[in-house]
Parts: structure tokens; sequence; C-alpha cells
């Protein structure tokens, strides 16, 4: 166990020296010194003994596995054949694979051109080919891995669980050889779990050889009954390292009259060099606290790197979107979800790491919790939760984005007011986060008494149309905001904090108006709800149409058949009353004119005791018997009458069929 500072010595103080090429490629990185991590797992790991890592995010745990692994293989007596593999390394999902990956070749490409005759590198012709296989579906198909491990001879192999299970015992089952397999890793070992990998572990463990070395490498660690499952399966008697960080906090103590200062030792889960803040707002208010920490940070830190995190995939896809009509003009924006392709999130990710960012130009990448683990994207200054994350876990691997490798970096989370318990609930788990001023017009922070919490922003109407008037271009924006919102909605409803984070207790108008809806969507959750202070927007919803000409015509298409249906229908109904009518007695319909002329003989006396009534006078007529003419009216025969009139409305309106108010008021001419 290690109290984590900045830096725990230099590559040198190490018990076993590092090969010289593997020392000044990580000197090349700009690690000079090892991290504590690096520091308690290097020597363990390559002294034959199995590992269990803890450490916060951004602490070098890559390194603390890579060099290891890299020492190992190099330090063999005899080289591997080409159909044997030495080291395995599973990752939860490919984007962190494909990091691990870019990791080794780093350090692979830097080896110097020739080496020893016993060496593990295949040479041929005095090039080689690095030793090195990713298994990721957005590679190559299972066979492709197979016959690309065949043509490299790779002795380390890098994947997610379930292609590796078929790189090892499906489609490579009577090809790839484990028996000299030196070391196994597994990164984010807990998201491993939480994924539901754990049969599949178990099987890859089993088919591994017992004299190997296994490391479990997290920042999280939290499912101990998994975890100890997965250590009895495939571990023997393992080293737990557990790196914490550790800073001094002030405290007034108490002595008689008298008040001293003193310094409490705080522990945290999250990076040392990292400003945790959360911002106490409306949901109305979120997207302009959004766009004003941006503006605030690009201004007050100069910062260039944010990334802004939500709740779903269709939160992603929507905002992206919609985002540009009210971001600094210059600012460069990315997104990655779940439902994006492999391709698609690789090139992403890419973009956005390798952009050239200034505070006039800033890069702000969109995402959801796809990209919260494990990922080392450089140079992040700013991380926003836009949402705070369903699995409260992945709160400090959010942050952890910013603040890496000794930096310096800032973190914001939205809450409402009902929500910062959720404050106190973090801080139980070790995770320390401050209040931050709401931030007003110009970047200016206000005071509890400048902005009540109760009291919406003034601004809301502008974002809120601002907003709309993008949607309005492109119905299939309006499908997205709808598709947002409802997803939203749900993830909120599945929290795994629900004691805080009640749906009952969730401004749900206000969820609209951040979201720009044009009007509500048809949901469950909205029965019952009391929805004052939303109005929908005036659209022509007959002549809104899709920017795409294709899906437009689709929709008009379906327009024009759904129209057609309810013509049909109509006509339907005409062609029963007709022959009903005409099968009906002569005495039943004797009797039903005989009603109807009643009621309209009641209607229009009703009609001129109402006209006598408004002018004021006393000549309203009069029955045998002296009494006014609505006399003759009872209260029965009125309600029938005004039901038998919204009736004949919602006939015209086409909310009910001629067909049905015919049998209730027997509709025969």
């Amino acid at each position: 166990m290690s109290q984590s500072n900045a830096f725990a010595g230099l590559w040198t103080s190490l018990p076993t020296s590092l090969t010289p090429w593997i020392l000044d490629v990580a000197n090349s990185m700009g690690y000079t010194q090892m991290t504590p991590v690096q520091a308690s797992t290097i020597p363990l790991f390559m002294q034959h003994k199995d590992v269990v890592v803890e450490a916060v995010t951004g602490s070098g745990k890559t390194l603390a596995f890579v060099i290891p692994i890299l020492e190992r293989l190099i330090r063999r007596e005899s080289k591997l054949r080409r159909n044997e593999i030495g080291a395995l390394v599973i990752s939860p999902t490919r984007e962190l694979a494909t990091q691990i990956h870019s990791v080794f070749s780093l350090f692979l490409s830097s080896q110097p051109d020739s080496q020893p005759a016993n060496h593990h590198i295949h040479q041929s012709d005095n090039h080689f080919s690095p030793p090195l296989l990713l298994v990721s579906s957005d590679q190559s198909s299972p066979a492709q891995d197979i016959q690309r491990f065949l043509d490299t001879g790779a002795d380390i192999v890098i994947g997610t669980p379930g292609r590796a299970d078929e790189f090892l015992m499906g489609k490579g089952k009577m090809v790839v050889s484990v028996k000299e397999l030196e070391v196994l890793v597994l990164d984010e070992a807990d998201r491993l779990l939480d994924l539901g990998f754990k049969e599949v572990l178990t099987r890859i463990i089993t088919h591994l050889p017992k004299q190997r070395r296994t490391g479990l490498f997290s920042a999280t660690m939290t499912d101990a009954d998994a975890l100890s499952d997965l250590v009895r399966v495939g571990l023997r008697n393992p080293a737990r390292i557990i790196v914490k960080v550790q800073s001094k906090k002030s405290k007034k103590m108490g002595g008689g009259s008298k008040e001293s200062k003193g310094e409490v030792i705080e522990e945290r889960r999250t990076p040392a060099g990292l400003q945790n803040f959360y911002i106490s707002c409306l949901t109305s208010e979120k997207l302009i606290q959004l766009v004003r920490v941006i503006q605030h940070d690009l201004a007050t830190y100069q910062s260039s790197h944010f990334i802004v995190y939500f709740a779903t995939c269709a939160c992603v896809d929507y905002f992206y979107r919609v985002l540009p009509a009210i971001l600094p003009p210059n600012a460069n924006l990315y997104s990655i979800h779940g439902h994006l392709s492999p391709t698609a999130r690789t090139r992403a990710l890419s973009s956005f790491s390798s952009s050239v960012s200034t505070p006039n130009t800033p890069s702000i990448l969109l995402a959801t919790d796809v990209a919260a683990r494990g990922l080392d994207l450089p140079n992040v200054d700013v991380v926003i939760q836009f949402d705070p994350p369903s699995d409260p876990k992945a709160f400090s691997h959010r942050c952890g984005r910013t603040a890496r490798a000794g930096k310096s970096g800032r973190a914001y989370v939205f809450l409402t007011s009902k929500e910062t318990e959720y404050i106190d609930f973090l801080a139980v788990r070790k995770i320390p986060v401050v209040r931050h001023p709401y931030i007003g017009v110009g970047g200016g922070l206000a005071s509890d008494e400048m902005h009540k919490p109760s009291e919406e922003d003034p601004v809301v109407p502008e974002y809120l149309s601002k907003i709309r008037q993008v949607v309005l271009t492109d119905r299939a924006l309006n499908d997205k905001a709808m598709k947002a919102f409802v997803s939203f909605v749900r993830a909120y409803s599945k929290h795994e904090a629900s004691y805080i984070f009640r749906l009952k207790a969730l401004d749900l108008v206000g969820v609209t108006k951040a979201f720009g809806l044009l009007r509500l969507p048809r949901m469950p959750e909205l029965k019952g709800v009391n929805m004052e202070g939303w109005e929908d927007a005036q659209v022509d919803w007959d002549a809104y149409a899709y920017a795409d000409k294709a899906q437009e015509a689709k929709r008009l298409q379906t327009v024009s058949k759904k129209d057609h249906a309810n013509e049909k229908e109509r006509e339907a109904a005409e062609a029963r009353a007709v022959k009903r009518k005409r099968n009906t007695a002569w005495s039943q319909q004797a009797e039903v004119k005989e009603k109807k002329e009643k009621r309209r003989l009641k209607k229009d006396r009703k009609r001129q005791w109402l006209k006598a009534q408004a002018a004021g006078t006393s000549t309203a007529q009069t029955g045998e018997n002296g009494h006014e003419a609505e006399s003759d009216v009872d209260q029965d025969d009125w309600d029938e009458i005004m039901k038998e009139e919204r009736m004949a409305k919602k006939v015209r309106r086409g909310e009910t069929t001629q067909e049905e108010f015919d049998e209730t008021f027997g509709g025969l001419a």
C-alpha cells in the first residue's frame, strides 16, 4: 500500500534494471520518473508475483504492466515458436484495447534493428514484424485474426473478452498454443465483471497454463465477491497494491474559547491535480451552464480541450447536431457513443486527441461512458458531466480523463438542488467535490443571493428559441430530440442512486426546455405530471419536412396512405349507417324520429330563453302552466343535449365514427 505523490523515484532505482532501449522509450514519452503504482507493481510483476492493483485513473497503470511484459519476454532463454503466445491482455472495450496496443507498438517500434539470436522477435532479411496482435471486431474477423497471427508470429495478444475467447478456443483452438504463456493481464477488471464477462474470463483463465503471472488492474474495485471469485480461479497468493491519493485539508479545532487551525489527511479516489466542482442549477439551466462553463474556462484558464458526458447515446447524437448554434463559433465538435460503428468511434477519438486546439478554436468531445474508462486522451483540460452517471463508479473514471500523469485539470457536474445529496454520497466513496458558484451572464460568478435556486435564469427562453430554430430546419432533428428526451428520462429512472435521483422529483418541464423540444412526446412517464409552464412550439406539422428528400418522400407517402385509409373508414361507416337505417323497423324509426324532434324543440326553447336572459327582458316564452320555456328542459335533458353536441364535434374532428354516434343517439334522418 502506498501514498501517492507525483513521483516515486527514478527508473534506475528498480531492483532489476530495465533493458536500455525500454528505458529510453519511457524517458522519451516524458516519464523520467516512476509513478507510485509503477514503483510498487513493476518489481513484483517482474519477480514472478501475481498482483491485484487498484490506483486512481491517470496514475500510469498501463506502463505498470506493459514494461514487465516486455521485460519478461525479452529475458526468455528460448524464443517462442510461431504458433505460441507469450502474453495476453484483455480489456473491456475496443477503444481501450486499441490504446494498449498503441503503447506496446510505441515501445516495439523503437527497439534496435539488431537483436540477439535468441530474441523472441522473428526476423527475416534484417526486417522484423512487431510480435503484437490486436483482436478486435473493428480490425478483422476471427478467421482473419488467426491468419494474421500465423503471418506475424505474434507473441503478445491484446483484445476484448469475446474475441480473445474466440481466438483461443474458437477458430484458433487447434492453431494457437498457450503452453508457453508468461503473463495474463485483465485491465479494468471490475468493468469486465460489470459487463457480464465473468464466465468468459473464467473459461479463458482455466484454459491457460497455471505457471504464469497474472495481474488485475483497475481504478475502482468495488465488487469484492466477484473479484474474489476471479482471484481464486486465476491468481496464486497475489500481492494487493492499493495506491491512494492523500491531500491535506485544513480543519478548525476548538480548545476552550479559542480556536486553532489544524490539518487532516483526506484520502481520495481522484487525481491529486484535479479540481472537482459541482454547480447547482435548475434542469432548464443545464444547457446555459454548459455553454458558460466552456466560455469561462476558455477565458480564465486558456483551456482548449473539453469532454462533455451525457447519459445516453441518443443525447450525444442529438446535442452534437444542435449545440453548434449556441457554442463559441470556432469550436470543433466530436462525438463518441456505443451506437457508432467501431471505425467511427476510433476515428472520433483519434481526431479529438490529435486536434490542434487553442482557446479561440477549442475541441469539444461529446461522449457517453464508453469514453470514461482507461482511455488516455492527452491534453484534456476540462471534463463536464452534463448528466451524473447512472453507475456511480463511472464518476471518478469520467473525471480522470483530465489531470492525468501529474497534470492539473478541472471537472464540473450539474446538479439540481434536490440532487445535491449526491455530493455526500460521493464523499463516502472518497471522491471530494466542492461547490462552484452559478455562472451568470458574461461569465460572472453569481452568489446565492444573486441567483436563487427557485428562480429560472431569464436567458432560458432565448436558449430554448435558438435550439428550436435549429430543430425546425429538419424534421429528423425533432425525431432525435424526442428520442433523446425519452432515453434520458428512462435512464434517470434507472439510476443506481435512486433515492437521490427520483423521477417523481425531476422537473420534466425544465428537461424539455433544456432539450429544446417542439412538443411533448407520448410516454407513460408524463401521465399525471403537472406540465405548467410548458408551451408547444407553433408548428405546421403537415408542412414540417425532412431535409433528406428520400425520407421526406417516404413521409408524404405514409401520410397519403393514412388519409386514404381514413377516407375509406368514413365511407364504410356511412354505408353501415345507411344499411342499418334500411334494416330498422318502421315503428323503431318513428320512435327515433320522435325523440330527435323532441330534442330539437328543447334546444330551440333553450336558445330562446338564453337570448331573452341576455337581452334582460321578461318576455321569455311561457308554457301552459305559466313557467318560462327553460322549465321544459330539465337538467337530465340538458345534459343529454350537451353530450350529443360534444360527440357530434368529435365526429367532425374524426375522433369518433358516425356509426358510434348513431348507436348512441339513434342517428336516423
